[in-house]
């Protein structure tokens, strides 16, 4: 196989505050199926991931365990890498931010932005959520509160050290302009170029002194240095960076990186703060940083405390390992957000897995076993209607069109392209129909022949498929007694051997499931959630009882209690009254954010066949436009128009209003039909 060349990968290192959820797994299931298919290829790839581990937050959820930090995220730390193995990920390095290698760089490393000029010593005045671990000033607040998490903020003041990052705002900005590539999805680059460089950078608070769990500033040790330039780093120390000139061989090789890969909710420090920092070491900058969506279950972000999150271990139980990575690569689009949920994963696991792969593989093998004691040979007797050649042509060329898709990032649309070339195989048993060639005996070499074609489709399909399944890949190679093919012979004709003897007992690969089977397990994996949120409830009222404070919706405590206001009901209304307002089922099809308004969206609505309308919505402070595409709505459709921020609204979507005001929209049941069930 060709050397390529080296291929850097990582992820954002997941942060020690709990077990990770299925939308964070999702992260390395997607890194390892990236940095799998890039070795395929012929990539020499280093693949990185780990975990963040000092902070503000880590050191109060220490205390409340009643353990020190560093034995918090001891343990912390290795249930994220047992999830990590268990989702069967190649990471060839797991870096720990509490690693001393990392620690003595972070520390020489702040010495010589200070001795450069890049940080100076202040006072920092603003408002700081705990739970990112992130300043603010008013103006960047939403509703008063954290515009990353909607949490509460605080005001702070304390002595800080600053980065200066006006000094290299404008560097940044000719790099990304003349790097179209660096920053994706593009509605990653411009949201970073319009908010936050353009109109200016403020300088960046890098150290924190009301809090002891970090690293210590070697000069000043009452600071510790502020999370993330602790956390960012170790994407270099991580492969052996040494301030002083005397970096590993390693480091030398394979930075800059080629992708990092991170969620789109930390994208600013990704892409502003880290290549900052870069510059300031006089280092190259990373190709490019993905931003990619969420996966969100039942149209929200995951949380554990509203207790509706799902967890990888317990999908796995289920479904198995290779059903939730092929769910999470293949169901997440390349821009918007995707949703999980059972009655997905057994739609995914019955239409997909189980009848177009599983049976496809099951029944080839029983028929070669059935009709040829298990020998599959090319007797090389072909149809004369381009059967043969249409089959040969979509396996011959599908290592081409799943590479140009990875190449892209599109993911999911390359596992589109592996399942295509299963598909047609499948069509291409109905085609031929073996059972009735069976019937012949002079038809005996033809089916042979068929039986042939399908095998060698599907051992290239499944040496493909073994980048995003490598367990599934495993076994079917097993069942026809094959490896993987060399990825120079993909595009060729003729790699399963003939004369191969395939198994004769093949194991069912997927089976098919009902919902209603797995539900009694459903039921004691959220039982057994809700009672871990009512306990964390319970224990947090007590302790917020004895401290006299009342615990606010963001999961923190503050002094003053907080009450529910009373609900103030309008005049009754009669059943006609009701009945001229006409409700229906709506599919967003686009949305933006309205530039002369904070709390506007602008969603193009389709509430009928061929009938689309424009809605305004005052949902931006919960809702990004990217949420936002592709749900289904309750709509009021025959409001009349209404002029808001200059644009028209033509109907209204209907939202329910918590106790802190937040919105979330009302969300019809699934089985409705989007632009054209009526509501009554």
């Amino acid at each position: 196989m060709a050397d390529k060349g080296k291929y850097y990968i990582t992820t954002a290192i997941a942060y020690t505050s709990g077990k990770p959820h299925i939308g964070n797994t999702y992260e390395i299931i997607l890194a390892d199926a990236i940095a799998r298919f890039k070795r395929q290829e012929g990539y020499d790839v280093f693949f990185q991931t780990g975990t963040d581990e000092h902070g503000q937050k880590i050191e109060a959820k220490a205390v409340e365990a009643g353990v020190t930090p560093k034995e918090y995220v001891d343990r912390t730390s290795g249930e994220v890498r047992r999830i990590w193995d268990l989702m069967d990920t190649s990471y060839d390095k797991f870096i720990r931010t509490t690693d001393a290698d990392h620690e003595l760089q972070i520390q020489k490393m702040f010495r010589k932005f200070y001795e450069q000029g890049d940080i100076y010593k202040g006072e920092y005045k603003g408002m700081y959520c705990t739970e990112c671990e992130s300043f603010y000033t008013e103006s960047q607040l939403v509703d008063g509160k954290c515009p990353l998490d909607g949490c509460e903020v605080t005001p702070a003041t304390e002595e800080a050290y600053f980065f200066r990052m006006s000094k290299y705002a404008q560097r940044l900005i000719d790099h990304i302009n003349a790097h179209p590539e660096f920053i994706q999805p593009v509605s990653r680059k411009n949201e970073m170029m319009n908010n936050f460089l353009l109109p200016g950078l403020q300088d960046l608070c890098v150290s924190r002194t009301s809090f002891s769990w970090g690293i210590p500033v070697d000069f000043d040790p009452k600071h510790v240095v502020y999370v993330w330039l602790d956390a960012l780093s170790n994407y270099i120390t991580g492969i052996g960076y040494d301030v002083d000139g005397n970096s590993a061989e390693r480091f030398k090789k394979y930075w800059p990186a080629d992708l990092h890969l991170i969620g789109k909710d930390i994208i600013r420090f990704h892409t502003i703060y880290w290549p900052i920092f870069l510059m300031a070491l006089d280092l190259p900058l990373p190709k490019q940083i993905f931003g990619h969506p969420w996966l969100l279950q039942n149209g929200g972000k995951m949380s554990k405390s509203k207790g509706n999150v799902l967890y990888a271990d317990d999908l796995a139980e289920v479904f198995g390992v290779d059903a939730v990575r092929y769910f999470c690569l293949h169901e997440m689009p390349f821009e918007n957000d995707g949703v999980i949920s059972w009655d997905l994963m057994v739609e995914r696991m019955n239409s997909e897995l189980a009848n177009t792969l599983g049976n496809l593989v099951n029944r080839t093998v029983a028929m070669s076993n059935k009709y040829f004691g298990g020998i599959v040979e090319n007797k090389e007797v072909h149809d004369d209607q381009g059967i043969d050649a249409d089959l040969a042509n979509a396996r011959e060329s599908l290592a081409e069109r799943v590479s140009e898709k990875m190449d892209e990032l599109r993911v999911a649309d390359a596992i589109t392209e592996i399942f295509g070339l299963f598909k047609r195989c499948n069509k291409y048993i109905d085609e031929t129909e073996p059972w009735k060639l069976a019937k012949d005996p002079g038809a005996k070499n033809r089916l042979a022949t068929v039986l042939y074609n399908l095998m060698d489709g599907i051992l290239t399909g499944t040496t493909l498929l073994s980048s995003f399944m490598p367990q599934t890949a495993e076994k079917i190679l097993g069942q026809i007694d094959a490896a993987s093919v060399a990825w120079e012979d993909l595009g060729k004709s003729g790699n399963y051997v003939s004369g191969t003897k395939v198994t004769e007992n093949p194991q069912i690969l997927f089976a098919r499931m009902k919902l209603e089977d797995i539900q009694p397990k459903i039921d004691e994996i959220e039982a057994r959630q809700l009672a871990a949120v009512k306990a964390k409830a319970e224990k947090e009222a007590s302790a917020n009882a004895d401290a006299g404070k009342a615990p606010c919706a963001c999961g923190h405590s503050h002094d003053e209690a907080q009450e529910t206001a009373p609900i103030e009901h309008k005049p009754v209304c009669t059943y006609d009254d009701f009945a001229k307002c006409e409700f229906r089922v709506g599919e967003i099809l686009a949305c933006e954010e309205v530039k002369k308004s904070k709390k506007l969206l602008c969603s193009k609505v389709k509430i009928g066949p061929d009938e689309v309308v424009q809605i305004l919505s005052g949902i931006r402070p919960q809702y990004t436009p990217e949420k936002m595409i592709g749900r289904k709505v309750v709509v009021i459709t025959n409001l009349a128009p209404r002029k808001m921020a200059g644009l028209e609204s033509q109907g209204m979507i209907l939202c329910a209003e918590g106790p802190d005001g937040a919105l979330s929209l009302l969300a019809p049941d699934d089985s409705s039909v989007p632009g054209g069930s009526p509501i009554s």
